[in-house]
């Protein structure tokens, strides 16, 4: 869902449309190939359960911080962009777990356009695993 209103709209406490994600096995083993990353715990089912104890397939921490930035850009729209975001993985999440990405304003400044956001990954039970902050622009 792309932004459609001006910066003049953007008030502190606007939350950003939650994002449901339900990555697959597919989606997962491909996003680690482009990274090369190549730890078994996010494509070998019986290594990651039988070795490192894990209840399925481990999905990646950046792709935890990738959701986090799309939310961000697809809210800000053709409006604005993305100028920086940190976050850190505090839980787990695994294959077959829908996860939610959002966020809210918690800072804006209409002269020069800089917008400061919370951002999170939540899971099932609305625990955030990935919490996070992001600094953004709009045209002024």
């Amino acid at each position: 869902m792309n932004r459609s209103l001006p910066l003049a709209a953007v008030q502190v406490g606007e939350e950003l449309p939650e994002r449901a994600l339900k990555p697959d096995n597919v989606q997962l083993f491909l996003y680690n190939a482009a990274l090369w990353n190549a730890h078994r715990i996010h494509f070998d089912e019986p290594y990651a359960t039988q070795v490192e104890g894990y209840p399925g397939l481990v999905i990646a921490g950046p792709m935890l911080g990738d959701w986090l930035n799309q939310s961000v850009e697809e809210w800000l729209g053709e409006e604005g962009r993305l100028v920086s975001i940190s976050y850190s993985n505090r839980a787990a999440c695994y294959i077959g777990d829908t996860v939610y990405s959002g966020g809210k304003v918690t800072a804006v400044d209409h002269a020069s356009g800089e917008i400061q956001l919370e951002v999170y990954i939540r899971n099932e039970a609305g625990e955030v695993i990935t919490p996070g902050v992001a600094k953004a622009v709009m045209e002024v």
